[in-house]
């Protein structure tokens, strides 16, 4: 019998062995194809647009030339734009989820607002671009502002940042709050700080993801009322404006064969754009990670 059961086991134990190396090589294939498509497309971008980045390029407006293009107005737009999403998204954003974590009492309605905040992350961006429309524009008379912008790219991203958020202010341990209030601290003065500062690295992850993605939709914006070719720059928050996914998808359905190019070196600024946003937020993060 025990010579049966050694047997068995050693057999289920090479199942197992062989199936986790299977995982493990699909895994790896499917990493990377993912790496090779980013390279591919990295390269193409980088090869048909690196000659068009130049000084001119960010010091001139969009032209009908693709030789004397630029993408001045987008990208101060794209500034002005996130300048109002970021502030907004995420006092609302962080204030939602502390309610809920801190306040909110577990009942069905606070459950139903948490099912639907999550079902919210899900919704199509255009759905988001509808309502800012009907409300922003419309209702509000924003017309076709940058606030109107900024507040439908704050709604967009503010159901991923609660959620995050969420996540970041539960995993505090709760040995850290009780010693706050042992301490004779009040709740608010606990949240303020002990809760808070324990949970920006987790919080700041979830922004620049949602962040990344506000920079780079279109569909929200087309509907609010952004201009696909503007000569100008904004003025105030009223003012109305381009931004950068705007402007390299304009130059991509010209049809001269140069403005493929144009909005090759357009990807090239937003992938900076990207890259500089995330490392201050990644810094931000590391340096709360470290302290706490």
């Amino acid at each position: 019998m025990k010579m049966i059961d050694k047997q068995q086991l050693s057999r289920k134990m090479g199942t197992r062995l062989i199936v986790n190396q299977l995982f493990k090589g699909l895994f790896l294939v499917a990493t990377s194809f993912a790496l090779v498509v980013l390279a591919i497309l990295l390269y193409r971008i980088f090869t048909q647009g690196f000659s068009y980045v130049s000084l001119d390029f960010f010091t001139s407006f969009a032209s009908r030339r693709p030789e004397d293009s630029g993408i001045k107005s987008a990208l101060v737009g794209s500034l002005w734009v996130i300048g109002v999403t970021i502030p907004i998204a995420l006092l609302l954003s962080v204030g939602t989820a502390l309610y809920l974590e801190e306040y909110a009492k577990k009942n069905r309605i606070n459950t139903f607002i948490q099912m639907n905040i999550s079902n919210l992350a899900g919704v199509p961006s255009i759905v988001f671009g509808l309502l800012g429309l009907t409300v922003f524009v419309r209702f509000f008379d924003l017309g076709r502002s940058i606030l109107a912008g900024g507040l439908t790219m704050a709604l967009l991203i503010l159901p991923v940042i609660v959620v995050a958020s969420q996540e970041s202010i539960r995993a505090v341990p709760k040995e850290l709050r009780e010693a706050s209030l042992g301490m004779g601290a009040t709740k608010w003065q606990t949240i303020l700080r002990v809760v808070l500062p324990s949970s920006i690295p987790g919080i700041i992850t979830g922004s620049i993801l949602a962040f990344s993605r506000a920079i780079g939709e279109t569909a929200p914006l087309l509907v609010v009322g952004a201009f696909a070719y503007v000569n100008y720059l904004p003025e105030n928050v009223m003012s109305t404006f381009t931004v950068m996914p705007i402007q390299i998808y304009n130059w991509s359905a010209r049809p001269q064969p140069e403005f493929q190019d144009v909005a090759a070196a357009g990807i090239i600024v937003l992938f900076i754009f990207l890259i500089v946003m995330n490392s201050v937020a990644v810094f931000i993060r590391n340096k709360f990670q470290n302290r706490y």
